[in-house]
């Protein structure tokens, strides 16, 4: 009698573990193939393995940036870039 009381222990882990392998074998059956899947979305699956080529190769060959990305934007964004604002101060001198 002892058998059977410990096994009364995990009748709840028996029965998840029962549910959930009738579920997934539900699902292998309901579940569309692997092959149909496929030859459904394969020009996604071709378009996106070029699209993720290209940027390898471009990002391989194209040459290391010299200056911080985005500077001249966030200068421009800013205000006034530098040079505007010497030449202004330089004409202001040459008037004065």
């Amino acid at each position: 009698m002892e058998i059977p009381e410990k096994l009364l222990k995990f009748k709840f882990h028996f029965l998840f573990a029962l549910i959930l392998c009738l579920t997934l074998y539900a699902i292998t059956l309901i579940a569309p193939r692997f092959l149909t899947i496929l030859a459904y979305f394969w020009p996604l699956f071709l378009s996106t393995a070029l699209f993720l080529f290209a940027v390898v190769v471009f990002g391989k060959t194209t040459l290391p940036v010299t200056e911080p990305s985005g500077e001249g934007l966030l200068d421009y964004v800013a205000g006034q870039p530098e040079h505007v604002v010497e030449s202004y101060k330089s004409a202001e001198q040459s008037q004065s």
